[in-house]
């Protein structure tokens, strides 16, 4: 296995959201990623920001001119807020000369969606639509270490259909008032069959 060192400093990337995703997701994986500085941590809330950036050892950026100022220093930039605050931001930072790290969806009209792609090209920046844990080995059935695991498997079909909304097989119905795990890990009580 060939393993391939670069000698180019690591990217800086900016993080755009302060919320629960941003703080759960996006900036324990950039501040911990080996090729990626986290830049700083834009919020609409000042305070959220600034919570955010502190956990991580970064800077903390809010407002119009903390946009600007977030994006003059990064390379890229990784989206954590609403799909109707993404699509305008994303053109932005586009127009900045930073690649994208979108969340899905990208917006919530086509316009928006095609207004953000038109900009990534126009500037010549690479995007990227994550879908979330779509490159997490354990959820394809496999790890670092083991291969995936085979298509008829338990474990395969239980993780396949975790985040699917038929979470029973259908000659199972489930007992009126039972509780169940839902869609996605949640729990939930099904409603009475009358």
């Amino acid at each position: 296995m060939t393993t391939h060192v670069s000698s180019a400093p690591p990217l800086r990337i900016g993080l755009v959201g302060a919320g629960p995703w941003a703080r759960l997701t996006h900036a324990p994986a950039l501040a911990g990623h080996p090729g990626a500085v986290l830049g700083g941590v834009w919020g609409r809330r000042p305070e959220a920001a600034r919570a955010l950036a502190a956990a991580h050892g970064t800077e903390a950026y809010s407002g119009e001119a903390g946009l600007d100022a977030l994006l003059a220093t990064s390379d890229a930039v990784a989206f954590a807020v609403p799909p109707d605050v993404q699509a305008p931001l994303a053109v932005r930072a586009a127009d900045a000369g930073c690649h994208l790290l979108l969340d899905k969806p990208v917006a919530t009209t086509v316009e928006g969606a095609r207004g953000t792609a038109d900009a990534a090209e126009r500037a010549g920046v690479a995007s990227v639509v994550f879908c979330t844990l779509r490159f997490a080995r354990a959820r394809r059935g496999g790890s670092p270490n083991r291969p995936p695991r085979a298509a008829g498997s338990r474990q395969a079909r239980r993780g396949s259909a975790r985040c699917s909304p038929r979470t029973r097989p259908a000659s199972s119905p489930p007992r009126p008032g039972a509780a169940r795990r839902g869609a996605c890990g949640t729990w939930a009580r099904t409603r009475s069959r009358s």
